[in-house]
């Protein structure tokens, strides 16, 4: 049975407003890192190596805020495949904090680029076979 990719992050002063909690915009910062980590450490695709030639954008986001992260609590962050298409993927996330609350969940939709040599063009390029068999380990339907 497949699992999903799994990360844990610790809120810091930098991640909280002024009432302490996380300013939402930081969660969608350690979403995509959730995402760079999942194709650096389980797929072996750095970013730091697909962005010399290709592109992984986020192309649609759906999040639900439910509750609230504070400083100093741990977040479980998951991360699974709901559906892999021609060139995108479709990825369901949560945040878990330590009481097991869900502070946020979601969907983001991923597609796979090719950039031109002089980074004017960016079309859809469909996933190897190799990094299809990579990706369907994390499928969780």
């Amino acid at each position: 049975m497949n699992q999903p990719f799994i990360k844990t992050e610790k809120i810091r002063f930098k991640h909280v407003d002024y009432a302490g909690i996380v300013f939402y915009p930081r969660f969608l910062e350690m979403l995509n890192d959730l995402v760079e980590d999942w194709f650096e450490e389980a797929l072996d695709r750095p970013f730091s190596e697909i962005h010399e030639t290709n592109g992984i954008p986020t192309v649609d986001l759906k999040v639900q805020f439910k509750n609230a992260a504070r400083l100093g609590q741990v977040l479980q962050k998951k991360l699974w495949v709901k559906n892999i298409g021609f060139a995108s993927l479709l990825c369901g996330f949560e945040f878990i904090d330590e009481t097991g609350k869900t502070t946020l969940s979601g969907e983001v939709t991923l597609v796979n680029v090719a950039i031109s040599e002089n980074r004017n063009e960016i079309k859809a390029e469909p996933f190897s076979e190799i990094m299809k068999m990579k990706i369907s380990k994390y499928i969780i339907e």
